[in-house]
Order: structure tokens, then sequence, then C-alpha cells
């Protein structure tokens, strides 16, 4: 089983490669040109979200390199005694909407420092997996078509983001617990 499962997956990026080729070509598509038009469209969308990127990653760096971080992780630890949400998590959940990089990272140093099956490194791992780099998302999407206005995608952003937060602390907490 284990070896038709490995010959699917080495095989399935170029059968559907070949098909889409194929396909294209039977529809008279002329695929070289359709091919160098969507990477010049794909080049002139990343010159346009540039800016919006550096400006995200230097806030992210700010952020961290400040010390803000930890002068907000002491201000809330008291709380997060009272609601039993490990301190150490804390990073993560504040990282995840802004850097998929970052908190990739978090996740990687709470894996390795206390194990893929400890209580952080699956809370780690589930939270990873339950929210999203919404701040990411919004400066990529939104700066590449110019919308300016985006307070409404923003708050739902942040608040399935702490849903996605709350529901791995509940979730992990339940079955592992």
């Amino acid at each position: 089983m284990y070896g038709l499962i490995s010959l699917l997956s080495l095989w399935a990026i170029p059968v559907l490669l070949a098909f889409i080729l194929v396909h294209a070509w039977s529809r008279r598509v002329p695929v070289y040109e359709t091919f160098v038009e969507g990477a010049r469209g794909g080049l002139v969308t990343s010159i346009k979200i540039m800016p919006h990127l550096v400006a995200m990653m230097v806030a992210i760096t700010l952020f961290r390199e400040s010390g803000a971080m930890e002068l907000l992780l002491g201000s809330l630890r008291p709380l997060l005694q009272w609601l039993h949400v490990p301190s150490e998590i804390v990073p993560l959940a504040l990282m995840r909407p802004l850097s998929g990089t970052g908190s990739l990272a978090i996740t990687t140093d709470l894996i390795a420092q206390y194990g893929p099956d400890s209580l952080l490194g699956r809370l780690a791992s589930t939270m990873q997996g339950s929210t999203d780099t919404t701040l990411y998302v919004l400066t990529v999407y939104f700066g590449a078509v110019g919308i300016r206005n985006g307070a409404y995608a923003l708050k739902v952003g942040l608040w399935s983001d702490l849903a996605g937060v709350v529901a791995s602390l509940i979730v992990v907490y339940l079955v592992f617990g």
C-alpha cells in the first residue's frame, strides 16, 4: 500500500501538468503565450504588493525586537494563569495573524523544546493549523487589487483568529488534557 501511495505522489504533478498542456493544446490555446502573459501579470502583482510586504515585515520586526512582546506577556501572565493558558503559547497566538514564517519559527521552537507529543507541542501544532495569517493575507490580497478600506475584513479575520486560538485550547485540553 505504501508503495502505491509513493508511486501516486511521485507521478501526480507531472500527470496533472501533462493533462493541462494536452487539454489546452486540444482546444487550440496558445499555451506558451498564455503562460508568458500570466507570468507577466504575476510580476506586476508582486511589484505592486512589495511596499505593503516591506512595511508589514518592518512592523513585525520592530514589535519583536523592541521587547514589546515580552512586556505584553508580562502584563498578561496573571490572566493567563487564571485561565490555565500556558504563557509559552501566547507568542504564537500573537504572531500567527502577523506572519506565517514567524509563527512557524515559534511553533518549531516550542516543538524542539517540549517535544511534538507534549501538550505545548500539540497545542502549537493545532493552533498553527486553526488560525490564519490575517494581516499578511489582507496586505497581499488587498494591496494587489487596490482595496484601501479593509476594516471589516480585518475585524472578521482577527475575530476568526481568536476563535481558532480558543478552539485550539479547548480541543487540545479535551483530547490530550
